[in-house]
């Protein structure tokens, strides 16, 4: 992987997640990037931890606290010298009953063959100073949002607009389905 450093924002470009996402992930701990001169900076190796992170994130809709103790085995074994041309890595966890252990497969290429692609484009995201944001940005808004408002219907009420957002938010609200595939048993 490239040798890269982004800040919050860039990186957030980079794995294609809103920033308020990566925010997250760094304020519950579940990733640990390097904090200098007030910002938080991010390294290819962070970046494919947050991209395995939000990986899980999707697939399981784990809880903060484990998707952090998953993200920190994670960096052990790519610090370990876990390479990124292995097809899958397999987490293993044991419930504390003694039962079972729960595996989870992350396809690990695919995921830093991804990250790599979007690093290619890392130069284009360009990080808007803090503060003032740059000139004209209230009128570029308002033109976006008057383009977007003459799309919609002259009679639509407010309480249809906040019913609709109320089904979208609901919608994106519902856990993953998880499915099992069981083997057929082979027959005499």
């Amino acid at each position: 992987m490239k040798r890269i450093e982004l800040k919050l924002k860039q990186a957030s470009a980079v794995l294609g997640v809103p920033p308020k996402d990566l925010q997250n992930l760094v304020q519950f701990k579940v990733l640990r990037p390097r904090f200098r001169d007030n910002l938080y900076w991010f390294d290819a190796n962070l970046l494919l931890q947050a991209k395995i992170a939000f990986y899980l994130r999707d697939a399981l809709g784990t809880s903060s606290a484990m998707l952090s103790r998953f993200t920190a085995a994670m960096a052990e074994c790519l610090k370990a010298g876990v390479t990124t041309r292995s097809q899958f890595v397999s987490l293993r966890s044991r419930p504390a009953t003694g039962n079972d252990p729960i595996e989870v497969k992350i396809p690990l290429r695919s995921l830093a063959k991804d990250l790599d692609d979007q690093l290619l484009l890392a130069s284009n995201y360009r990080d808007l100073p803090r503060g003032r944001k740059r000139p004209g940005w209230k009128r570029e808004m308002l033109e976006s949002m008057r383009s977007a408002a003459s799309d919609l219907p002259d009679d639509l009420s407010e309480a249809q607009i906040m019913k609709t957002i109320r089904q979208y938010r609901a919608e994106r609200r519902k856990l993953p389905e998880i499915s099992v595939a069981i083997p057929k048993e082979k027959t005499a």
